[in-house]
């Protein structure tokens, strides 16, 4: 069997860093594009075809199911920074088995997931404060939605190990069939068959399982070293250690991040049954505006972390300054869209005129902040894929004390009111931007640099 990896794999050791991340980053924003396509869909489906209530209900659930996933996420990130990593440094010998010992990591995450989702689903919500009439269409689209959880971690472990040989292509593709799946059952279970809320549930459930087994399949054609080898599964402690210790800060910032979201949540809920939905309407366009960032991030993700791998701080710091000029570029443009195209775009979710007129001042306020939001995004994506411990703690600590500091204070001031839930969130992303770059630029991720766990 072959030994080196060839066909889809792409070393970004070489060549311009404009290039190869402008090259690597198309296909990640077309698939998150299209992820996020669908969960839009979701949206107006539930919006314009079952009721508020029920959109509402699904709003509600966002920020819990990102701190529930939060472990797996980590984790599926940390498989793919130990990939990349190896990958750059000449380790092919161990790849292999270091991609199946991940398995055991994937695995632990998503029966934890699955049973904290499930069981723990009536505490969180009630603690949340979520509207009695919300509650019952929250509770059933997030047990159905942790019950996916076990195909939802295998398709990110999976895709992560695919992009950090540098191959985003296939990813794309099989998330763009995913998309299709989702949208195809949406349409079907919910106009169809009248499911409503386990309809849309169960069309993500259905799209993650059917995600996961086409990644491996694919991983497996594509990727020599993918392909299965006499004693891969063997367990390895060196390598589950590895993947737990670079998953693990990468958890905790999620799931930081994830509580301050539910912080901001507690305030909106709080407010009532029009700014929680204006608010759910706003979230899922702002989830689309973060594509571009977030596609930069994991791409800057992989770079670094081969690079770190092949000792290459000035590629490094040359990444990071393309990244911070595209994000720029990106961020202008959509400020021009939000602050005079917000409410049309809000009205393809809801008909209500008075969640629009909220959900499109909300996104005045929030759009001056892209270009922050889109510094972190970046600064995010290179240290994390340096590996930086420290940071991945700071990060999400920090936008856990502006939320939690700024949310309520800011609501409570007389003109500022229900508006400050929006203010909170630019400023958080403000706050956690500046400083990220501030941990860059004290080079303490250089530590990092040729280190092999």
């Amino acid at each position: 069997m072959a030994t080196s990896v060839k066909t889809t794999a792409w070393k970004m050791t070489e060549g311009a860093p404009a290039g190869l991340l402008l090259r690597f980053s198309i296909p990640l924003l077309i698939g998150n594009l299209f992820q996020q396509l669908y969960s839009l869909v979701d949206s107006v489906v539930i919006g314009r075809f079952v009721g508020e209530n029920e959109l509402g209900g699904i709003g509600c659930t966002g920020s819990i199911d990102f701190l529930i996933f939060s472990i797996g996420y980590g984790m599926s990130a940390g498989i793919g920074i130990l990939v990349a990593t190896m990958f750059g440094a000449g380790e092919k010998e161990r790849l292999t088995k270091a991609i199946y010992n991940s398995a055991y990591v994937l695995l632990g995450a998503a029966l934890l997931i699955t049973l904290t989702g499930f069981f723990g689903a009536p505490a969180i919500l009630t603690l949340m404060r979520t509207p009695e009439n919300l509650y019952p269409h929250a509770l059933l689209y997030m047990r159905v939605v942790a019950l996916g959880s076990t195909g939802n971690l295998f398709y990110g472990g999976i895709s992560a190990v695919m992009r950090s040989f540098g191959d985003s292509r296939t990813p794309l593709l099989i998330l763009l069939l995913s998309c299709v799946i989702n949208i195809c059952l949406d349409l079907l279970l919910v106009l169809v068959f009248h499911m409503q809320v386990l309809g849309v549930a169960l069309a993500t459930l259905i799209a993650t399982v059917v995600s996961a087994v086409v990644s491996y399949i694919a991983a497996r054609r594509t990727l020599p070293l993918f392909r299965y080898r006499k004693g891969a599964f063997a367990p390895d402690k060196q390598l589950i250690g590895r993947c737990i210790r670079l998953g693990m800060p990468l958890a905790g910032q999620n799931m930081l991040i994830a509580l301050s979201c539910m912080a901001l949540q507690f305030v909106v809920n709080g407010f009532g049954d029009v700014l929680v939905t204006a608010n759910t309407a706003v979230s899922k366009i702002e989830q689309l505006v973060q594509q571009p960032f977030s596609s930069l991030a994991t791409a800057l993700s992989a770079y670094t972390g081969q690079n770190i791998g092949a000792r290459r701080e000035d590629r490094v710091k040359q990444g990071l300054g393309v990244g911070i000029r595209y994000a720029a570029i990106v961020s202008v443009l959509m400020l021009v869209v939000m602050q005079f195209g917000g409410k049309y775009i809000l009205s393809i979710f809801v008909p209500d005129p008075e969640i629009i007129r909220v959900g499109a001042v909300g996104l005045k306020i929030t759009s001056w902040f892209y270009i922050f939001l889109g510094l972190l995004y970046v600064v995010r994506g290179v240290l994390n894929g340096a590996g930086d411990a420290v940071y991945s703690a700071i990060n999400g600590i920090i936008e856990l004390v502006c939320r939690f500091s700024l949310a309520a204070p800011l609501a409570m001031i007389p003109f500022i009111g229900q508006w400050g839930v929006f203010l909170c969130s630019g400023l958080t992303w403000t706050i956690t931007g500046v400083i990220s770059l501030g941990r860059y630029l004290s080079g303490s991720w250089k530590k990092r640099l040729g280190a092999s766990e």
